[in-house]
């Protein structure tokens, strides 16, 4: 007998969902708000959770990563009265089980909860079968639910040869992620070889990738294998494929899908037994759009993705992030263990952290600069620009919440959506600025601290407005 968890408002909903259950012999529970749906998920041991989208006291598909980190880990099947496409996307890459609304026919709604039963059946019985394995993740910190869920992801990868295809924001930790399936998959005795798709010169990126025999160019005095070809019987990390010159991709795809090429200068073709990453942070559709990458060679890329999250969606690591790269940047520089004050701490996780976990650790390493000698750190030891952020949104917030016309402030609050790209497009602002001025807009010196390639500083500082002093 399975359990069930009904959230959604209407009674006559519950009850009738409450009475399809019962008579397929599985126990119903249900609740009337969001809040109460959420403890009994959180207490309780459910195996399937129907959870409605429009509720009195939030939104459902806010609730969805909550509930699924329950104890239980529960399949949710999300429900809705209005035909919503983008509620539909959010909630599958959220990991909802399935997206019904609710005109939905009895038989609909039985196979839904038949199959997402006997999915979690197979997945518990294939669970009880493996054996316990440690999963190796270096430097990767946190225990959120959006990180646990990406964790999920790389033990999935490391157990096949599919190409892996990670996404995210500069900074998230792509490079981590993909040494992460190498290092758990059974390729991890053989090389990881990684290109930088932004640091390969246009002139010589065919014999960097492929090689090439002796004379086939002018400083050619010796044959050389390529990166691929070193990457035989491991694992090629192409980071920041997205650039990827147009006129290499052809060459490419076809290496990736016969695993054989020609280095330059050569007149017979080698073979590499490769497993393939590739990460970026642009949006590839986009640019198949524009013309500028090849519709082929990114459905060839994406046989599995890991789709890393934003700092920021992930708040919960701070703390943990923090203590971790303190405590290693104190014995890095043969410092005494410092603590920090909770003002510090809630500082660091009010911002919004464009630069991501690079960037955060970045300011942490300056940080213990400035308080070589403090044993505790303070707000005042982080730099201008975060405090001045934290303090402006700070005073913002406090100024929004004296007595208005409730109906007038419904007509001037921007959707949640405008106002994040606002705080963050400002939050990146303020960051390029300081940047720029720490290092005198030295871009050398400006990339390796942010970890952004040449194109992408100078592209990030043209959408600011923020001009080098010559």
């Amino acid at each position: 007998m399975a359990k069930i968890l009904i959230i959604d408002d209407e009674e006559m909903m519950c009850e009738t969902l409450s009475t399809l259950v019962e008579r397929k012999k599985h126990k119903a529970t249900s609740a009337v708000t969001l809040g109460k749906g959420i403890d009994l998920a959180d207490r309780g041991d459910f195996d399937i959770v129907f959870l409605d989208v429009k509720m009195p006291d939030g939104n459902g598909l806010d609730a969805l990563p909550k509930i699924q980190a329950s104890k239980s880990n529960p399949e949710v099947i999300i429900m809705t009265g209005f035909g919503d496409p983008n509620g539909a996307e959010l909630a599958i890459k959220c990991g909802a089980w399935d997206y019904v609304e609710k005109g939905f026919s009895i038989k609909e709604i039985t196979l839904s909860l038949e199959r997402a039963l006997q999915y979690r059946k197979e997945k518990q019985e294939a669970q009880d079968k493996r054996k316990p394995v440690q999963l190796k993740r270096d430097h990767i910190i946190g225990s959120s639910p959006a990180l646990n869920s990406c964790l999920d992801l790389v033990a999935q990868a490391a157990e096949s040869d599919a190409n892996i295809f990670i996404t995210g924001e500069t900074g998230t930790g792509k490079e981590l992620f993909a040494r992460a399936v190498y290092e758990n998959s059974l390729r991890n005795e053989h090389d990881f070889v990684v290109v930088d798709c932004t640091s390969l010169p246009e002139t010589l990126v065919e014999s960097l990738l492929f090689g090439h025999e002796k004379g086939s160019f002018t400083g050619a005095d010796k044959a050389q294998n390529g990166l691929v070809r070193q990457a035989h019987k491991g694992t090629l990390f192409l980071d920041e494929i997205g650039e990827l010159p147009m006129s290499l991709q052809k060459s490419f795809l076809r290496v990736l899908q016969e695993h054989k090429f020609r280095p330059v200068g050569g007149n017979k073709e080698v073979e590499s037994n490769f497993r393939l990453i590739a990460a970026t942070n642009r949006d590839l559709d986009a640019m198949v759009e524009s013309g500028e990458f090849r519709s082929d060679l990114l459905f060839r890329l994406r046989t599995f993705i890991i789709e890393l999250p934003p700092l920021r969606e992930r708040r919960e690591d701070i703390k943990e992030l923090a203590r971790y790269h303190i405590d290693k940047f104190c014995t890095q520089y043969k410092l005494a263990t410092k603590g920090f004050s909770p003002e510090f701490m809630e500082t660091l996780v009010s911002y919004p952290w464009p630069g991501n976990v690079r960037e955060f650790v970045n300011t942490l390493e300056r940080s213990l600069t400035t308080a070589r000698f403090d044993q505790t750190l303070y707000p005042k030891h982080l730099p201008h620009h975060i405090r001045v952020h934290v303090r402006r949104a700070e005073m913002e917030k406090g100024s929004s919440s004296s007595p208005v016309d409730p109906k007038q402030a419904v007509r001037n609050l921007p959707k949640l959506q405008e106002y994040r790209d606002s705080v963050y497009a400002q939050a990146e602002k303020d960051y390029l600025q300081e940047l720029m001025e720490m290092t005198a807009d030295n871009i050398s010196e400006a990339c390796r601290i942010s970890g952004l390639s040449q194109s992408r500083l100078y592209a990030l500082l043209k959408k600011s407005g923020i001009s080098r002093s010559e």
